[in-house]
């Protein structure tokens, strides 16, 4: 390679842009500079978005943006933008519905062109360097658009006007989602559910567990709702799939078996092989989903999964300042999951007479199970196996945990794949959830502990007088502009950390931050928020997202958040909003219910009746921390040991013994001192 100075990414902080400050493409990064030397020069802008863990992203680099010939005709005839997608979602969203517009699938790298004035008029994800896998090259896409742009510019700018309609029109369609006034069923009732969980379970895959084909996502938010579904109507099917799925998630290659946490995805359909990189959302998200599965079925498989996440997450993600990591990279040495796997000879050499059971449990084999190599996963059966190897479950748990602690040892002496170390709040405020979810199933201090304070780091780094300005903290500098779901997840935090805590500040935090995004993010006609705030200008759409895919939409956890604090702070109007925006959803979540898995979960607890519980007077603490143990995701939650000014909490009695209300709409019945009637009352979902 000749030597060439670093472009202009040089002075990013993001690590996927210092990844390609070295390359020969003049990258520039987005922003108003860009856009000007694209109208000056009359250059097509190509708009390259990906991010620090994508390992199609580094082949891309390899294959095409470090190669000078390459290089050269993109700096002759383009503008060249990198994006790193996590530090700018909304542009990220922007193109990825234009290219899934044009090409019918999306994904990263996702490579676009785009007029000097922001409008997208071709895309597509990986290009390889020649033609292979049925894809044109790069170099033949970047001929023939250079063409194009001489020879038939009216073609272009006549393309793009056509596909920034059609966004801009898909961009509303939630508006056209009207609630029919003739429609006076009861929604949601227990048939309604009864058709989303039928209509879940016809996707689900009964060999392999989880849902469809491969490439397999978790979908937890799916599982989620089978979980819910199954405790209120009492469903073995729903329950078996739920419980079925996560275990054979868990028992896969998709979760690290040695250190703990999971891979995004399988790219098989049994879950062996991930691509390898680990996200914060993802293990935030396992880490809730095991509170719901451990506080129902008591299964110690569960809690031994959720301390080892958990674990993991302060092992590897947490930084010095208090936030997480966003990711780790899939390849290290230029090699998909090197770091993570293992040749037998290896473990045999470092666990003499103890390798046999171990490469056994593992199922590692002599050539490998996958590409010649060997991806720990724990195929078998507990029982079956021990009985097969004649041992005791100690005898067992010693030897994989000795062997495990001595495997560990000698990875860390490999090269680590790198880690993006940027703390992007939405996703740290969903680990802020599920921390406190684990604190209350556990029953656990230390937990509750780090969980504070993370929202209190975050709090201190991003929220000024009630307002959300950013979406990234890095190297003690924040920027780029808050989303919608920073402030969707940072309130649901919030609402998660008063349940725990009892302390009623964390309520007038949530309230604050839901005044601000109805300031600023909503959609005044029918109540739904925008991705992004008004007063962004350099993304042409605002869009209305309602999609759980990855992560829950920023609309379905508002529509949660907005019920409970309508409730709880008594706002009739947002109460109203929420169930408006659920109703709307209706026939939308009715035909696909997998890709609105937390949409369905809110229909579900709706359908149930959410009941409001105050714990008031002595001993409030210990009944609430006794209470927080149970599967109970249709539930208000409020405690406290004196009176203070909330609606739920005016009128009850604080006197030396703890008394227990069950509420509806703010109605409350007579106080129990015990939780056991309780308990019966809700498990029937009665009042």
């Amino acid at each position: 390679m000749h030597a060439h100075s670093p472009n202009s990414l040089i002075h990013e902080t993001s690590v996927y842009l210092l990844q390609h400050a070295q390359n020969p493409v003049q990258w520039l990064p987005w922003g108003p500079a860009a856009f000007e030397k694209a109208r000056l020069e009359d250059k097509p802008m190509l708009v390259s978005i990906g991010y620090a863990a994508c390992h199609w992203c580094h082949v891309m680099e390899r294959e095409s943006f470090e190669d000078e010939k390459v290089a050269a005709f993109m700096n002759a005839h383009f503008i060249n933008v990198k994006v790193d997608r996590e530090e700018r979602p909304d542009v990220d969203h922007f193109f990825m519905d234009a290219v899934q517009t044009m090409a019918g699938n999306g994904g990263w790298p996702l490579n676009v062109f785009v007029l000097p004035d922001g409008k997208p008029f071709y895309g597509g994800t990986y290009f390889p360097p020649t033609n292979i896998y049925n894809r044109p090259s790069w170099m033949d896409v970047l001929q023939s658009i250079q063409s194009a742009w001489k020879d038939r510019r009216n073609e272009i700018d006549q393309q793009a006007a056509n596909l920034l309609k059609h966004l801009r029109s898909t961009g509303q369609f939630i508006q056209q989602i009207s609630i029919d006034s003739k429609d006076t069923e009861a929604f949601p009732s227990h048939e309604y559910c009864q058709n989303l969980c039928e209509k879940m379970l016809q996707q689900a895959d009964g060999t392999a567990g989880g849902f469809g084909v491969a490439p397999k996502f978790p979908q937890f938010f799916s599982l989620q709702f089978l979980l819910g579904y199954s405790h209120y109507y009492n469903d073995q099917k729903a329950f078996q799939h739920a419980v079925f799925s996560l275990k054979a998630m868990l028992r896969g290659g998709i979760y690290d078996q040695l250190g703990g946490g999971i891979a995004r995805y399988s790219t098989d359909a049994e879950w062996l092989a991930p691509h390898f990189e680990k996200m914060l959302y993802d293990n935030a998200l396992l880490i809730n989903i095991l509170c719901d599965a451990y506080a129902l079925t008591a299964d110690s498989f569960f809690q031994q999964y959720l301390e080892k996440t958990i674990q993991f997450c302060l092992n590897e993600m947490q930084q010095p300042q208090g936030g997480f990591f966003a990711s780790l990279d899939a390849d290290s040495e230029g090699v998909e999951g090197k770091y993570y796997v293992w040749q037998q000879q290896e473990i045999q050499a470092l666990l003499g007479e103890d390798a046999g059971i171990f490469c056994d449990w593992f199922g590692v084999k002599e050539g490998g199970n996958w590409e010649g190599t060997n991806i720990l996963h724990c195929p078998h059966d507990k029982q079956a196996f021990l009985r097969a190897k004649n041992l005791s479950a100690e005898a067992l748990d010693n030897l994989l945990s000795r062997g495990a602690e001595q495997l560990l040892s000698q990875r860390s002496l490999r090269i680590r794949p790198a880690t993006d170390d940027k703390v992007i709040l939405s996703w740290n405020a969903l680990l802020v959830t599920a921390l406190c979810k684990s604190a209350a199933v556990l029953q656990d201090e230390k937990t509750t502990t780090i969980a504070i304070q993370l929202y209190q780091f975050l709090s201190k780094q991003f929220v000024l007088e009630g307002q959300i300005e950013h979406h990234i903290y890095h190297h003690g500098q924040v920027k780029h502009p808050a989303c919608l779901d920073d402030y969707a997840y940072l309130i649901q935090a919030a609402i998660h950390l008063q349940e725990l805590t009892g302390n009623q500040q964390y309520l007038l935090d949530a309230q604050s931050l839901m005044m601000s995004a109805q300031q600023h993010f909503v959609q005044s006609e029918i109540g739904f928020f925008y991705y992004t705030q008004e007063a962004q200008q350099d993304i042409l759409v605002r869009k209305v997202d309602v999609y759980d895919s990855a992560t829950p939409a920023g609309n379905s956890v508002m529509a949660n958040n907005l019920y409970y604090l309508g409730v709880i702070l008594d706002v009739p109007e947002w109460k109203n909003q929420a169930l408006q925006m659920l109703r709307r959803m209706k026939g939308l979540l009715s035909k696909y219910p997998n890709s609105f898995g937390n949409w369905s979960f809110l229909a579900l607890q709706q359908a149930q009746g959410i009941s409001e519980i105050v714990i008031t007077g002595q001993g409030a603490a210990s009944l609430g921390t006794e209470l927080r143990r149970w599967y109970f995701p249709a539930k208000i939650l409020q405690i406290a040991t004196e009176k203070q000014a909330f609606p739920l909490l005016t009128d009850k009695d604080y006197g030396s013994s703890p008394q227990v209300y069950l509420c509806r709409d703010q109605t409350c019945f007579p106080p129990q001192s015990d939780l056991e009637a309780l308990r019966k009352e809700v498990k029937l979902g009665r009042l």
